[in-house]
């Protein structure tokens, strides 16, 4: 009788960890929840994954154990959030293609509302998203900043943009200076990379876009609106 064949390949091994740990519904509920790039109480989440705390204690305990989450702890209250940028575009990316699937009728004026405000602007972890970030991403690719033909990337006059607009980039860490992000609701790739989470910090600090409500949700300002026409040509009405 044959033996069954096993495997010794480490990353085999870690690819099936990696699946476990995502492959349950109120885990998988709080990694989309952490994608708005924020640090969450475990009481925060335990209320948006419909779960008790004691019984979301143990979910975090294994995200973190996996490498998934980094955890602080301020007093009594335990603070969690996404490992790094790594993480975040893998869930953004597992996530995007069953979007479509996914969606159902809103059962409420205030969660159509909401849903809305998602897909006109939002943050995807650390970069923008949704209808604005596809509007931000097209007018630097407009305007020769951006190249989309072989893979994203920033191109010399998009470099010397960033820095005449104030917008410093962080090139010394391993990633990639701008990277293309599957949106899932407008279904084309938005900026993200070193270029994208600078920019999207750029805007929040600058009053560009604020956030509103508890969801990823961001809304451009008046004053976002005139930098924008500024700096990218963008009509005011592209950003509403």
């Amino acid at each position: 009788m044959l033996e069954p064949m096993t495997t010794t390949d480490p990353q085999a091994a870690a690819l099936a960890g990696f699946a476990a740990l995502i492959a349950d519904e109120t885990r998988a509920a709080c990694l989309l929840a952490l994608l708005d790039g924020r640090a969450w109480t475990a009481g925060e989440l335990a209320r948006h994954a419909g779960v008790a705390a004691s019984t979301l204690s143990e979910h975090l305990n294994r995200l973190v154990a996996g490498g998934l989450l980094t955890e602080e702890r301020q007093g009594r209250h335990r603070y969690v959030r996404l490992a790094d940028a790594r993480i975040a575009h893998l869930v953004e990316d597992l996530a995007a293609p069953l979007a479509p699937r996914a969606a159902r009728q809103p059962r409420s004026l205030r969660e159509s509302s909401a849903g809305s405000a998602m897909a006109r602007g939002r943050t995807c972890y650390d970069h923008l998203a949704g209808r604005l970030g596809i509007v931000v991403t097209d007018a630097l690719t407009g305007r020769g900043l951006l190249r989309q033909d072989t893979g994203f990337a920033l191109t010399d006059a998009g470099v010397r943009w960033f820095a005449a607009a104030g917008i410093g980039l962080d090139r010394h860490g391993r990633r990639p200076l701008a990277r293309g992000c599957l949106d899932w609701t407008e279904r084309r790739p938005h900026l993200a990379g070193v270029a994208g989470a600078a920019l999207c910090r750029h805007a929040l600090d600058a009053g560009w876009c604020v956030r509103i409500g508890t969801e990823r949700a961001v809304k451009v300002t008046a004053a976002g609106e005139r930098a924008l026409s500024e700096l990218l040509g963008i009509e005011a009405s592209a950003l509403r």
